[in-house]
């Protein structure tokens, strides 16, 4: 029986991750404007400046109710279908969401996010194309492969972004071109993952085969996977970070704008340096988390996370808060990367897709509520609610986590 190692020459492993990771590139940039103004659209088009976590909210709930579908459809079309369908839904999202700025219209921003927030969980789910792709051993490496592209997503955002809103008053109309260049943006990604052939899941099915043990005939239950070594503790680590670092990102705009008094513009070196956090040491992350094991990359990317967090009590200026965004990015990148390569570990390829679509499903909804509720305590008691409560759900799990035993269980 042929090794991992004859797939290459079957199958174009090399070509297709390039592609998603320039997919990646294309998408982190339309991801950092919807992180940099969220809340200052929702805020600027409806008035509502109660409602600051009202925007992200919403993106994020959409996304979260797309997750699990998406992943099922995933495990039953194949996932470039399903990717491609989520670029062609966020460029419509983005479009509307440009259209409501321009008008004042609520509704189109508010059905604009939900397209963007549904665009943002099926693009999110690309990590289950570049786990296929990879036998377990090598399984965090080739997800960060895939991840890295997004380094470059960072230079391009604010490239991108930054002049639109240089030297210019924050307004609706402001963020109408924005949002129509991310349309646009959305499309070539749209575009780029058609070119992925075979789809990914042919080739995990492929290295599945080629295992110790033959691949069982059909997809477990979700009950049963639940009950894997290693699935519920990487789902906690999961759902922490995730819910952490998206609201916290989110918010950051409103902080720096209107509670730290910085050009809108800055919003975007910020976010930079966060997505650069996110990605920029993905290669050699995933390589650490291939040697050291997943738990204890669980267990030392939420403690950083937390540490970031908690700086954001006492820096304002725009360096220091960079700074700490990448900490942030950096914490998410070593917990996010290490559950997801153990999730992946833990399935076989027809139970990838729903595993971290159910994953997404809760780290979502999760992320949505701490959006809405940080926002209403940014409002009512500052920054340090923000800071503390956040550093608070990230320490939380990584010291239960740091109790438990590592899972040595592998699906495929």
């Amino acid at each position: 029986m042929r090794g991992w190692r004859d797939l290459p020459e079957q199958f174009p492993i090399k070509r297709n991750t390039t592609i998603l990771a320039v997919v990646v590139a294309v998408n982190s940039a339309v991801l950092q404007l919807g992180a940099a103004v969220l809340t200052l659209t929702f805020v600027l088009v409806t008035g509502f400046r109660a409602l600051i976590g009202a925007g992200p909210a919403i993106y994020l709930t959409a996304a979260a109710l797309s997750a699990f579908p998406a992943g099922r459809a995933m495990d039953r079309f194949g996932r470039v279908p399903v990717i491609a369908t989520g670029f062609s839904l966020g460029s419509i999202g983005c479009l509307l969401t440009a259209s409501g700025t321009h008008w004042d219209q609520t509704v189109l921003v508010i059905v604009g996010f939900a397209l963007v927030g549904t665009s943002g969980a099926v693009t999110l789910l690309i990590r289950t194309a570049a786990g296929d792709m990879y036998p377990p051993e090598r399984r965090a490496r080739g997800i960060s492969y895939v991840l890295f592209g997004a380094v470059f997503g960072a230079i391009l955002g604010p490239v991108v972004f930054g002049p639109l809103f240089a030297g210019k008053d924050v307004s609706a109309d402001t963020l109408t071109v924005p949002w129509l260049v991310a349309a646009g943006l959305s499309l070539v990604t749209f575009t780029l993952v058609l070119t992925v052939r075979p789809d990914t899941k042919v080739i995990a099915e492929q290295i599945s085969a080629r295992g110790p043990t033959p691949p069982p005939a059909g997809a477990a239950p979700i009950r049963e996977i639940l009950r894997r070594p290693g699935v519920l503790p990487s789902m906690l680590a999961a759902v922490a970070s995730f819910g952490v670092m998206v609201s916290v990102m989110n918010l950051t705009g409103y902080v720096v704008v209107d509670l730290h008094h910085h050009e809108q513009s800055s919003v975007f070196l910020i976010i930079g340096a966060h997505v650069l956090g996110m990605y920029a040491l993905v290669l050699v992350i995933g390589t650490l988390i291939d040697r050291i094991g997943r738990m204890p990359a669980l267990v030392g990317g939420l403690t950083l996370m937390a540490v970031s967090c908690i700086g954001l009590l006492w820096f304002e200026s725009v360096p220091t808060t960079a700074a700490l965004l990448f900490g942030l990015g950096l914490g998410w990148n070593l917990s996010f990367v290490s559950a997801t390569a153990q999730l992946a570990d833990a399935t076989q390829p027809a139970e990838r897709g729903k595993v971290l679509g159910l994953n997404d499903l809760i780290s979502g909804l999760t992320g949505a509520g701490l959006a809405l509720a940080g926002g209403v305590a940014l409002d009512v008691l500052g920054v340090a609610a923000l800071a503390i409560g956040a550093t608070l759900l990230a320490i939380a799990p990584a010291i239960f986590l740091a109790r438990l035993k590592p899972a040595t269980q592998t699906a495929g």
